[in-house]
């Protein structure tokens, strides 16, 4: 969802937006024929034009990931009458803020997004189905925008009606520092999880750090562990654990492998020795001054990389446990929602239609954001440069949206679930202070306590 007070959590994902309230200044000068919203329901009318009335739109975005900043100021470039009032926390204290923020009489018109099921629950998010109609939204792959639907106010994930929006698309995977990789003899990824753990093996006989990984205030290695997971059990299994659909639990023989899998790297010394100790902006440092073979990442860090380390990084798709198996890997939106209480709701939706079908906001997405831009699929990716990060990464995300494969954060599973169980269980698990079996039912109990709330 990814929680992380770093760019790592940016990318984490999560969802929101409900109902709508009266009086859209902005549709005051819309053109002739638009109508103006009136209330939060799903048969609201709204307006899909942005007027020429000066406003201002509040945004409440995430610290340290420049992409809905750099969006803002393209908007307004285009649309000088429109300004932003961007505020930014870390994600961390976002998750924590986002309930009285969005209750409160100054209550964003954007917000980013932690989790949204408690937040649709309260009230405190916008229906987005009629902008869905509205903006004609049924253009985008249905797959783009499903973990961002919730059925029965905020029942449960995956169906239903649309409470956010992604600002970019994200697909993680493997970065790899290519001078590394030769000199353990690796002249392509990795096809299999044995011939990847062979690759470890080889770089810690070589004396490399076989994997940069942080853990320290959010749980960096539920990345590989998550990767290990969604091949070692059945991806809808956990998309269904995800979603908290009757009967999904966490506790399952592919967790459980997953768990003894990081135990065993951790053991091996495939992590760093003060992982627990180590955040995301160092572990970013470490791996950009040559220190790791590996890193389990987002394509989020595409365009750094590519100015940071040109040309001696590259990425791929976690590999599955037999050559050729489908690929499956953690993949959201940088979820973005409008508040319930936002004074300008659909210039907000105006704004985040843009995002996904503007050429020059779609370049922003991928030349800043490092990801797929979404909207309709016949809209052409821009253009980037052969040879780069970001070349790989856009490729691994069509060939996952190919496969099918996305998986949404284990993280984003509950409001509480990353920084009560996965974080700290995930630091004892490495530290040899919790077990495998201990780790899946742990995040299972603390899953359980906060659905029965």
């Amino acid at each position: 969802m990814p929680e992380f007070s770093t760019r790592f959590t940016r990318r984490r994902l999560a969802l929101l937006v409900p109902l709508l309230t009266a009086g859209l200044t902005i549709t005051a000068c819309s053109a002739p024929g638009t109508e103006q919203t009136t209330s939060g329901d799903s048969d609201a009318k709204v307006s899909t034009e942005l007027g020429t009335d000066p406003i201002t739109l509040e945004m409440y975005a995430e610290t340290g990931f420049p992409l809905a900043k750099a969006l803002a100021d393209e908007f307004t470039k285009q649309h000088p009458n429109v300004k932003f009032n961007v505020r930014e926390d870390q994600f961390t204290v976002i998750v924590e803020n986002a309930p009285r923020v969005l209750s409160s009489d100054n209550a964003p018109d954007i917000i980013r997004l932690p989790t949204m099921v408690d937040l649709v629950k309260d009230g405190l998010l916008k229906n987005l189905d009629p902008y869905f109609d509205a903006h004609g939204w049924d253009k985008f792959p249905a797959s783009q925008l499903v973990q961002l639907r919730l059925t029965d106010g905020g029942a449960q994930r995956g169906s239903g009606t649309l409470y956010g929006m992604g600002l970019g698309y994200s697909v993680t995977g493997v970065f790899y520092n290519k001078k590394q990789a030769e000199q353990i003899g690796m002249t392509q990824p990795p096809a299999t999880i044995a011939e990847f753990e062979d690759l470890l093996a080889k770089a810690k006989a070589a004396d490399l750090l076989p994997i940069m990984q942080f853990n320290k205030n959010t749980a960096g290695i539920n990345f590989p562990y998550q990767a290990l997971q969604n091949q070692f059990g059945d991806a809808s299994q956990i998309a269904d654990w995800i979603f908290q659909k009757p009967g999904a639990t966490f506790d399952t023989p592919g967790s459980l492998k997953a768990a003894q899998t990081i135990e065993k790297w951790a053991k091996a010394g495939y992590f760093p020795k003060d992982a627990n100790a180590i955040d995301y902006t160092a572990m970013m440092g470490e791996f950009q001054k040559g220190n790791g073979l590996f890193m389990f990442n987002g394509d989020w860090e595409s365009a750094n990389l590519d100015k940071n380390m040109a040309g001696d990084v590259g990425f791929f798709l976690f590999p599955g446990e037999s050559a050729g198996a489908k690929h499956v890997a953690m993949s959201a939106p940088n979820t973005f929602g409008v508040g319930a209480k936002a004074k300008n709701p659909d210039a907000a939706a105006y704004f985040l239609n843009w995002v996904h079908t503007n050429d020059k906001a779609r370049e922003i997405s991928v030349n800043v954001g490092g990801s797929h831009p979404g909207g309709p699929s016949d809209l052409a990716l821009p253009a980037v440069g052969d040879g780069t990060v970001l070349a790989e990464t856009l490729k691994a995300s069509q060939q996952l949206g190919a496969d099918n494969g996305a998986v949404d954060f284990t993280a984003n599973a509950t409001g509480g679930i990353f920084a009560a169980a996965i974080t700290p269980e995930m630091q004892k698990l490495i530290a040899g202070q919790q077990t495998p079996e201990g780790y899946v039912k742990a995040v299972q109990a603390e899953y359980e306590k906060e659905l029965s709330r």
